[in-house]
């Protein structure tokens, strides 16, 4: 049974690591002038909705096994709905640590608020697909010896890891704010846009 959950899990792995690949090439077939460096919150958009999409099929996969009770339109139609309310809250929560720790408050509001996007779907989503929308399940997963399965192990993993990499992709960002040359670069554009705006106000 250890070996099939093992299997299982890798292959939910790969074809979440494969949606997100899907994600690079697919828009550029329907999209004009895509790419991720240009149009980078587009991507971002693109990226969430395909891993949630995967999330949700492999975890509805997964947990095929509910009660009669559970499987009633009412109870379906509450839990999709708190879950829906626990995905927002995470956004803003995280939006809100994010600008606690640096990001600016009004400059740049949709590309912080996607990266919160981007975080709470390779957090937030998978927790709610696997566990719901229980928060004593939740913390039982996330604190000391909680762990009952291989597919929550991989849950607190995955989780903690997706915490750890978005903190060190952003912490090298502040290393050059403020230095001279950095100063002297935005200068020179300065002086380029208000010299290119004289001379178009003359013709």
């Amino acid at each position: 049974m250890k070996d099939t959950d093992i299997k299982r899990l890798l292959y939910a792995h790969l074809l979440c690591i494969f949606s997100i690949i899907l994600s690079i090439f697919i828009p550029s077939f329907f999209l004009e002038n895509f790419s991720i460096l240009e149009t980078h919150l587009t991507w971002l958009c693109i990226c969430s909705v395909f891993v949630t999409a995967v999330n949700l099929i492999l975890y509805l996969v997964v947990k095929s096994n509910t009660s009669s009770k559970r499987s009633s339109l009412s109870y379906k139609v509450t839990r999709f709905l708190k879950c829906c309310i626990y995905l927002l809250l995470s956004c803003f929560s995280f939006h809100v640590v994010f600008v606690l720790y640096g990001a600016p408050l009004i400059e740049l509001v949709l590309e912080t608020f996607l990266l919160a996007v981007i975080l709470s779907t390779f957090t937030t989503v998978p927790c709610l697909c696997l566990l719901g929308p229980n928060f004593k399940a939740w913390l039982r997963v996330f604190s000391r010896n909680g762990v009952t399965s291989i597919w929550e192990n991989s849950l607190q993993i995955t989780t903690i890891s997706s915490f750890i990499g978005t903190w060190l992709g952003a912490f090298p960002i502040p290393l050059d704010w403020g230095r001279p040359w950095q100063m002297a670069i935005e200068r020179k554009h300065n002086i380029y846009r208000s010299l290119c705006g004289q001379s178009t106000a003359a013709q």
